[in-house]
């Protein structure tokens, strides 16, 4: 069946497209990190498809996107997928819930690190409102899971 190698792109892209999507600004203080999510489960699922160079790829389509300097999200996702991929083989035993606590902590370093770089860049200072999307995508880690491993497995996506 040839759509199962539309799988991870077609995922990528519906990221993509949640990441950019108009919220109120009330709500769009809690977004989640969608591309950060699904780029986590595919690279511990699949580290062999799913790697650094996908996560820059992806993160520069992510700056274009949100018309930040081009590099900043890329930096900041192929970190944290390095992270995930270094270490997947120990974070495919943990529990999902640990695994959500995991992905918060990663969360929690590409929001530091798109911080640190767009402090370098201009003049923004650190509120602690740029963590909350860290809570959210930690609430959010079980259900993406279960759907991103159903389609996985619905469509034989090895």
């Amino acid at each position: 069946m040839q759509s199962r190698f539309f799988i991870i792109p077609a995922s990528l892209l519906i990221a993509l497209v949640l990441q950019i999507m108009p919220l109120p600004l009330e709500a769009d203080v809690y977004r989640p990190d969608w591309v950060l999510i699904v780029l986590a489960y595919w690279s511990m699922a699949l580290p062999n498809r799913v790697n650094v160079g996908i996560a820059f790829i992806t993160g520069l389509a992510m700056d274009v996107l949100l018309g930040t300097a081009l590099g900043i999200h890329s930096f900041a996702l192929s970190i944290s997928v390095w992270v995930l991929v270094a270490n997947y083989q120990r974070l495919r035993n943990y529990s999902v819930w640990q695994q959500a606590i995991v992905i918060g902590l990663l969360s929690a370093l590409y929001h530091l690190v798109v911080f640190w770089l767009q402090h370098l860049l201009t003049d923004i200072y650190f509120l602690f409102d740029y963590l909350w999307p860290t809570f959210t995508s930690m609430l959010l880690w079980p259900w993406i899971f279960w759907l991103l491993r159903k389609s996985r497995r619905q469509f034989s996506v090895t």
